[in-house]
């Protein structure tokens, strides 16, 4: 099956979307401040038109526009991390939930430390909000992308 991939700038930092037909597999945000690395693999062919729905969305969201995604999703992962990523596609825009409220909600309120790891592996961020998990003080918590930027995220859902 062909991988696609395409690249764009929006007022958060530059995006790359990467899926096929079974659905958006990635989405890496290119910030500096970040820890994950990201490479296009030269198998995947460029095409943007692939993703010409899924940008839209994206820069809605950007421009304070839309607070939820219509994407076909295809995230790869275990099964407890899918559990883990369906369960923060319930946290409405605007809100968080801590680690601890997510394990909860999956059955299991001490699995918060396993919760925070599936949460480091979400490959699609924004989508798949793991932004809006924070730590059980109140604190931001971590974020793949970096701790400014999950605020940012943050207080731009909260302004919509």
């Amino acid at each position: 099956m062909i991988v696609y991939h395409t690249r764009f700038m929006t007022s958060f930092c530059e995006i790359i979307l990467v899926g096929n037909a079974q659905g958006l597999s990635h989405l890496h945000m290119q910030i500096t401040e970040g820890q994950r690395a990201f490479k296009i693999k030269p198998d995947w062919e460029r095409n943007d038109e692939f993703f010409a729905d899924v940008r839209k969305q994206i820069e809605e969201f950007a421009a304070g526009n839309r607070s939820r995604f219509d994407v076909k999703l295809n995230p790869q992962g275990t099964d407890f991390q899918k559990k883990v990523w369906a369960e923060l596609c319930r946290i409405p825009c605007g809100e968080t939930r801590s680690y601890k409220e997510v394990a909860a909600a999956l059955g299991n309120e001490k699995a918060s430390r396993a919760v925070g790891f599936a949460n480091s592996k979400n490959p699609i961020p924004l989508i798949i909000p793991c932004h809006r998990v924070i730590a059980a003080n109140g604190g931001p918590g971590g974020f793949a992308y970096g701790v400014k930027t999950k605020l940012k995220i943050l207080e731009h859902e909260k302004s919509m």
